[in-house]
């Protein structure tokens, strides 16, 4: 099945159509499916974030040029020495919703063998398990929500989005897991929780975080392998993005959740970033679809990581210590 250019691509990259043979750093992907436990979720609200997220960068760069100053990174937007492409989205069929699963963890391997680092924005919070069995090596896995999302079926589904967190533990390839902005009532029950913590998962409440500082629990983040970093959007405060279908007061702030991002992109930690259940009908003034632009456009500008089939690894005009950015 073809998979048409976007009309508009992330930071007005060049489209990649087979990210397989993409020359670039980074890669924006779409995944708009997921698994859904009804016929209508099969392209759910979340399913036209991708397209969102795209407009809402395009918004914000109409106002300003690549090419200029960035004061959250030290440089400019988008350095010289970058190159990212647009991947277009992982196609879907609702005759074959397996298919599909297979197809996006297909695109997100073929970036990972090119070389490119995977950005991700999905569609509902069932995505992380499809783009984890993508990736390459052994990840832990940063887990920014306000639902522990560790039910291990729901309707008889059992990778649906009540699900992702347990279905990543099952996963080889992943080592820690630590679930940060957990607060109100949502997915979990009692024995969800338990099966959690049994489990080896760090469970870090959006109290503690707010209480501790972001700085304190990024320090404890193990360096024994790279990051696979998982934003569900209702992990963040409403004030920051209020475009979801479960808004929770005293969520996750934007300055607590880029300490994470950047932290991990300046040490160049990161295996992968992907954002979920953002729903553009919810949103204000595409501040949702700013706030997960921002965070991307800052992973770019701050990673060293390059792509090895481009060259020499260079580092970014930001200084690059071993501390997170606030």
């Amino acid at each position: 099945m073809s998979r048409p250019c976007p009309v508009i691509t992330f930071l007005h990259a060049d489209y990649a159509a087979e990210p397989a043979v993409a020359d670039a750093d980074f890669a924006f992907l779409g995944v708009p499916y997921g698994s859904p436990y009804t016929m209508q979720g099969v392209h759910g609200s979340a399913g036209d974030a991708p397209d969102a997220v795209r407009r809402a960068a395009h918004d914000f760069e109409y106002h300003t040029e690549l090419d200029h100053w960035d004061f959250d990174c030290g440089g400019p937007l988008l350095p010289a020495d970058v190159s990212l492409v647009d991947c277009g989205d992982a196609p879907g069929d609702p005759r074959d919703l397996e298919w599909g699963k297979r197809e996006a963890t297909r695109l997100v391997r073929e970036i990972v063998t090119a070389g490119a680092l995977p950005l991700i924005v999905g569609g509902d919070d069932a995505i992380p398990p499809i783009v984890a069995a993508g990736l390459a090596g052994d990840v832990n896995v940063l887990h920014i929500d306000a639902h522990v999302d560790y039910r291990d079926e729901l309707f008889g589904v059992r990778d649906g989005y009540s699900s992702p967190i347990r279905r990543l533990r099952d996963l080889p390839n992943i080592g820690e897991i630590v679930q940060v902005g957990l607060r109100g009532v949502g997915s979990g029950r009692a024995v969800e929780v338990d099966a959690a913590l049994a489990d080896g998962n760090r469970l870090v409440t959006a109290v503690e975080l707010h209480e501790r500082g972001a700085r304190s629990v990024y320090a404890e983040l193990p360096e024994d392998r790279p990051w696979f970093v998982t934003i569900d959007c209702d992990g963040l405060d409403p004030s920051v993005a209020p475009g979801v279908d479960w808004p929770e007061p005293d969520g996750v702030t934007y300055g607590e959740a880029a300490t994470f991002v950047r932290g991990l992109a300046k040490q160049g930690r990161l295996a992968a970033i992907e954002f979920t259940e953002y729903v553009p009908r919810h949103d204000v003034r595409s501040l949702t679809g700013l706030a997960i632009g921002r965070l991307l456009m800052n992973v770019i500008s701050l990673s060293p990581h390059r792509n090895p089939r481009r060259g020499a690894v260079t580092g970014t005009l930001a200084t690059a210590d071993a501390q997170p950015a606030s």
